[in-house]
């Protein structure tokens, strides 16, 4: 990523710092802002706060991670010390990237029993490329199993790892407990609150440099919306001085320069927006009054316009098609069903996220949408389910280059952790899928960390497969690391699936009668339409089946008593569930009340018949 020099001759202003927090899944991030937003008082002492206040989107509050940057303003001593939320998880990692082009240095949070995670090393990695000084906090230090100093070995192993220059390795270390809002440098005393964390912030990271007679620079880093006053641009000043009303230029991503004037500018108290009447350099904003602004564009002086370089994104390694929804029931429960509604939503995801790309297709009603992950479209397709869309999409599929005529696919960084009595499990499930086994370490506790490269594809529908075989007690981190020269076939679902021949609603007869011939899908009183998935079939086949049969009347008596039916408890299929089940013949539908499975052609008579081919066949076609 590319991001403007920021020479060190410069004075840098005292008063302010900005930092961004690092921190893996669940390590405490979130938790440990909501400790320093309340001991900063931001807060009135009788005001009820949500926990985790930070996670403000409703995805995130229900999963319990971060999604999408945000940023906050806390003041200790007089220093405003501007704090921006990163995602964790490296599916969200255009968030990352364009989140560190606005900070001066980093907290990187690391919980004191697990130690640093993939995500950890990802985030971490992008911000020593850019020279940004660090402080690390060992966080949970409360828990039972809390190792602080092996962890703290690692840590400087990552570093090492990671290539950080010599002043970066030498950093500073709070030992913190953010659920109880505590922190102390010394493991032997116990702390009372954070002002340890706070001074070691002020003490340890650098303010942002500033002349204030160089031109104005400004670069939209994330947008933004409000009712009242439009479009908003949000980043970081990098020179000069941005007033209210100014005549400015706006330095367009293709080259062009078109006179632009911001009519509010917007700082941060707490997690609330104030408006202010100018800004200088150092300062993060929010800007309105020019509609048409992207991310990675450039508010620049009007006597001396200077573009920054723009912001440079990790290419996408996942791709599905998004369609407009051709189900017998479509239009049911959804409010938003073209084509036109669903094309303007797609691009409009795209302007706002630079890792997100959409594609035309040969269809009119669909498009290719790329992303970083899996994790990254399935929080997509929810947030557009939850605003009234009805889509189908199909299944994942890696996006491939080719470089000097050999194709290349991307490739991840698998780190997992299990129990010693599931390493033979974990190993014969991924040497099908061409992982290749790079690390072995046993961490105590009986448990094991296993790190491998594996294609992406291969991870595709392998999280649920892993959860079973280790009974739960196994985690897996995933981290993009690059491409590779293309695998070859690797074994796909082999079982076929239980398909709903005529429309009806299932019946416990029916079921009952089924639920030998495999996992069912659907519980009785389900309405269901020809075409419609019910189930897996035990078999390589798909079977064609009647869920809605009843049992035939009579006026006879029987001589014994009338079978008991008994159902076993059908498997649930989420959103993320169905993605990775289904193969290239099937298709999710996404309705604001129901996620279903299809197959592409419902009409029996029209579908293949015969065993599945149970492999992925040749490599996609290249992306564009």
């Amino acid at each position: 990523m590319s991001t403007p020099a920021r020479p060190l001759a410069l004075p840098r202003r005292a008063d302010v710092r900005n930092i961004a927090i690092i921190a893996h899944v669940d390590h405490g991030k979130t938790t440990l802002v909501d400790a320093m937003l309340r001991q900063t008082g931001v807060f009135r002492a009788n005001e009820q706060v949500a926990d985790r206040v930070m996670d403000s989107f409703a995805l995130e509050r229900e999963r319990g991670i971060t999604i999408l940057a945000k940023n906050t303003t806390v003041t200790w001593e007089g220093v405003h010390i501007n704090i921006v939320d990163t995602p964790g998880h490296s599916d969200f990692g255009g968030e990352v990237e364009r989140t560190l082009a606005m900070v001066d240095g980093v907290l990187l949070l690391v919980d004191a029993s697990e130690g640093p995670l993939p995500q950890t090393r990802f985030v971490l990695g992008k911000a020593l490329e850019l020279g940004l000084p660090p402080v690390v906090c060992l966080n949970k230090i409360d828990r039972a199993d809390a190792r602080p100093a092996p962890v703290l070995d690692e840590i400087y192993g990552l570093f090492i790892d990671l290539g950080a220059r010599e002043a970066q390795l030498d950093f500073p270390v709070v030992y913190t407990n953010a659920r109880a809002g505590t922190a102390t440098l010394d493991l032997a005393l116990e702390g009372t609150d954070l002002r340890p964390l706070f001074a070691t912030i002020v003490r340890g990271l650098p303010g942002p440099p500033h002349d204030p007679d160089a031109p104005l620079r400004f670069q939209a880093n994330n947008l933004g919306y409000d009712d009242y006053v439009g479009r908003l641009a949000i980043g970081r000043i990098v020179s000069g001085e941005l007033v209210v009303a100014g005549q400015y230029t706006l330095c367009r991503l293709d080259g062009s320069q078109v006179p632009c004037k911001p009519t509010r500018i917007y700082g941060w108290q707490g997690l609330k927006r104030i408006e202010l009447e100018r800004a200088c350099a150092g300062d993060i904003v929010a800007i309105a009054g020019i509609e048409d602004i992207n991310i990675g564009e450039t508010v620049a002086d009007r006597e001396r316009p200077e573009a920054l370089p723009l912001i440079r994104i990790d290419e996408p390694t996942i791709a599905m098609v998004f369609a407009v929804n051709t189900s017998p029931w479509a239009g049911r429960s959804g409010s938003q069903v073209t084509s036109r509604k669903l094309r303007e939503r797609l691009w409009q995801e795209s302007r706002r996220n630079v890792s997100l790309r959409v594609e035309e297709t040969g269809a009119t009603d669909a498009f290719r949408v790329l992303g970083r992950g899996e994790l990254q479209l399935a929080i997509l397709i929810e947030t557009m389910r939850r605003e009234g869309f009805e889509l189908q999409a199909s299944k994942p599929a890696p996006v491939v280059r080719e470089r000097a005529g050999v194709l290349e696919e991307p490739m991840e960084l698998l780190l997992v952790d299990v129990p010693e009595e599931y390493v033979g499990i974990v190993t014969q499930l991924l040497g099908v899928r061409r992982a290749a086994m790079t690390r072995m370490e046993h961490i105590g506790g009986g448990r094991v960390r296993l790190e491998y490269g594996v294609p992406s594809r291969g991870l595709i529908g392998f999280r649920s497969h892993f959860l079973t075989d280790t009974r739960g007690t196994g985690t897996l981190n995933t981290l993009f690391n690059g491409y590779e020269p293309w695998h070859g076939p690797i074994p796909a679902r082999t079982n076929g699936a239980m398909v709903a021949d005529r429309e009806g609603v299932a019946t416990p007869y029916a079921l009952f009668h089924l639920q030998e011939r495999g996992v069912l899908f659907v519980p009785a009183g389900t309405p269901v339409y020809e075409g419609m998935v019910v189930g897996e079939y035990s078999r390589d086949a798909d079977l064609d089946v009647n869920v809605c049969r009843e049992k035939k009347l009579s006026n006879m008596r029987a001589a014994g008593h009338d079978e008991a039916v008994r159902l076993v408890p059908h498997r649930a299929m989420g959103l993320e569930d169905g993605l990775e089940w289904i193969d290239e013949d099937e298709l999710v539908e996404v309705t604001p009340d129901a996620i279903r499975l299809r197959k592409r052609e419902l009409r029996q008579a029209l579908r293949p018949r015969g065993p599945r081919a149970g492999r992925i066949g040749g490599p996609p076609a290249v992306s564009a």
